[in-house]
C-alpha cells in the first residue's frame, strides 16, 4: 500500500516524452535534444539562469556538439544535495524515429529504434522539476544532469568535472526498464585493438611468399577461444566476457583485403573485455595479447618472416558495486516502498554513467522508466512504468533522509 501521494501530471509527463522522442539526437549530436530539454525546463518554470552547459565536448576525444546540460534547483529545506542524472543521446539506430501512441505504449514505425533509451530519462527529470515547482514541494538542493555521448563510451560522465555537481551526496540515474529495479553496480570494461601487417603476394602464383594477416587474426582468435577467453569467461580467479567486435581493413575501408587473388596484408580488430573486477578485465585483455603473439610466431612466409602485430589496450570505465547499507540505496528502497513498488536490486553487465559518477565520488543508484527492447527496431516505452519512474523520482527528491 502506498504511503505517499505524488501530485504528478501524467499527461504533461507523457507530452514531454513524446516531444523528446521526436527530436533526433544520436550520440555525439545532442545539440537539438539539449535545446529541446532546455526549452521545456523553462516552460515548466525553471529560471534560465539555473540552466547551464559544461565544457566536456572540448575534452571528449570524439566530435561532440555540446557539453553536458546541468540545472541547479535551490533547496526549500535543509539536506544534502541530490543529483538526478540521465543521458541525452540515443544509439544511431534511433535516427529518424517516428513515435506514436498505441494503447498504453509508445512505439516506433518498425524501421528504427525508438529512443526510449534515454528520452524517458529526459522526460522524467523535466517532470521532476515541473512537479517540485508547480506544487512547491519541499526538497533539498538538487542538481539535474543530462550527459552527452553515453552510448558511445560514457564520455560525458567520464569527462565531467566533479566540482560541477555542487557537492552532491548521492545520485539517482534514470536509465532502465522497471522503476524500482535498482541497479546497484556494474561491470568495468577494457578496450583493446590490434593491427596486423602481413605481406601481400599473388594468392594463385606464389601464396607462400605472402604472410596472411587474415590467418594470423584467425589463429589468434581461435587460440583465445580454445583458452576459454572468448565470449563468456569463467576462470578460478574471476569471470567476465569478451568480444572482438570490429574486424576490418585499413583506414576508410570496411573490409580486410583487396581481392581474392591477393594474400591479405592488413587486418584491424577492435574488441572489449568486461568483468566486475577491473584486474580480471585486464587479465582477459592480456590473454588476447598473448594469443596474438602466439599466432604471430606461428604464421610465417617461405623465408621465415612473420607479420608485424601491434596490440594496444586501455580501460574504458571502472566497475562499481554499492554496499548493502549504502545511504543512497537505503534512500531509494525507502522511496520505492513508500510508493508501494516492489523493490529488487540488480548488478548490470553493461556500463552506465553511474560507473563514472561513483568514480567521481557520488554513490549512484540507477532506476528505470519504462524502456523495453532498447537498441532494436522493436523498442517501445511502457507508459505505466514510465509514470512509476516519474513518481519515484519525485519521491526520491522529497523523502527526508
Amino acid at each position: 500500500m502506498s504511503s505517499m501521494n505524488i501530485p504528478l501530471d501524467v499527461k504533461a509527463a507523457e507530452d514531454h516524452l513524446m516531444r523528446f522522442l521526436a527530436v533526433e539526437g544520436v550520440t555525439g549530436e545532442e545539440a537539438a535534444i539539449a535545446a529541446a530539454v532546455s526549452d521545456e525546463l523553462k516552460k515548466v518554470g525553471v529560471p534560465a539562469a539555473a540552466i547551464r552547459f559544461d565544457t566536456v565536448h572540448e575534452r571528449i576525444p570524439l566530435p561532440t556538439q555540446t557539453g553536458n546540460l546541468l540545472v541547479d534547483l535551490p533547496g526549500t529545506r535543509k539536506g544534502p544535495r541530490l543529483l538526478f542524472a540521465t543521458h541525452l543521446d540515443t544509439v544511431p539506430l534511433c535516427a529518424g524515429a517516428k513515435p506514436r501512441r498505441e494503447g498504453n505504449l509508445i512505439v516506433g514505425d518498425g524501421t528504427t529504434a525508438l529512443g526510449g533509451d534515454n528520452r524517458t530519462g529526459c522526460a522524467v527529470l523535466v517532470s521532476l522539476a515541473e512537479t517540485l515547482l508547480k506544487h512547491k514541494l519541499p526538497h533539498p538542493p538538487i542538481t539535474l544532469l543530462f550527459t552527452v555521448r553515453e552510448e558511445s563510451g560514457l564520455h560525458g560522465a567520464r569527462e565531467l568535472k566533479p566540482a560541477d555537481l555542487g557537492g552532491a551526496a548521492m545520485c539517482f540515474n534514470v536509465d532502465g526498464k522497471l522503476a524500482a529495479e535498482l541497479i546497484i553496480g556494474a561491470v568495468g570494461q577494457e578496450n583493446w585493438e590490434v593491427e596486423i601487417k602481413g605481406k601481400a603476394a599473388h594468392a594463385g602464383v606464389a601464396p607462400e611468399k605472402g604472410i596472411s594477416a587474415t590467418l594470423v587474426a584467425s589463429v589468434a582468435l581461435t587460440e583465445a577461444h580454445r583458452g576459454g577467453w572468448f565470449g563468456k569467461v569463467v576462470k578460478p580467479d574471476g569471470h567476465g566476457t569478451s568480444n572482438p567486435g570490429i574486424f576490418g581493413g585499413k583506414a576508410g575501408k570496411t573490409a580486410a583485403g583487396d581481392a581474392t587473388n591477393v594474400v591479405t596484408d592488413y587486418v584491424y580488430i577492435k574488441g572489449e573485455a568486461r568483468s566486475p573486477e577491473a584486474a580480471f578485465a585486464a587479465r582477459i585483455t592480456e590473454a588476447y595479447r598473448e594469443a596474438f603473439q602466439k599466432a604471430q610466431a606461428e604464421i610465417k612466409d617461405a623465408g621465415g618472416a612473420t607479420a608485424e602485430v601491434k596490440f594496444s589496450h586501455k580501460p574504458s570505465y571502472p566497475p562499481f558495486k554499492l554496499a548493502d547499507d549504502a545511504p543512497v540505496l537505503k534512500h531509494a528502497q525507502r522511496a520505492a516502498e513508500a510508493l508501494g513498488l516492489p523493490v529488487t536490486t540488480v548488478f548490470s553487465n553493461g556500463g552506465l554513467d553511474a560507473n563514472w559518477f561513483d568514480k567521481h565520488g557520488v554513490p549512484t543508484v540507477t532506476i528505470g522508466a519504462g524502456q523495453y527492447e532498447i537498441h532494436t527496431i522493436k523498442e517501445y516505452v511502457d507508459l505505466a512504468e514510465f509514470a512509476n519512474g516519474c513518481q519515484l523520482a519525485v519521491a526520491l527528491a522529497t523523502l527526508e533522509s
